[in-house]
């Protein structure tokens, strides 16, 4: 099991490998195109979150639904 969790952290990239890639991209989408592309990746970013924090007020509200009409059901039958 270390000698995983060893070989996964000497796979990450390092300062010039990342530089490489900053390099490597900016010669790829130039200048002009960049900030563009990381408009849409925030606007990605953004609708993903969203949606995930819809899910997840849904959940609860349907948990908290179950549990309102458990009380009802359980203090109507104890009269």
């Amino acid at each position: 099991m270390l000698s995983i969790v060893n070989l996964l952290f000497i796979s990450m990239p390092g300062g010039s490998e990342w530089l490489l890639i900053v390099l490597a991209v900016l010669v790829l989408f130039g200048g002009r195109k960049i900030p563009e592309f990381m408009r849409g990746i925030g606007r990605g970013i953004r609708e993903f979150n969203d949606a995930k924090n819809n899910v997840k007020k849904e959940i609860e509200d349907g948990i908290n639904e179950k549990d309102s009409k458990q009380t009802q059901a359980s203090s109507s039958s104890a009269r």
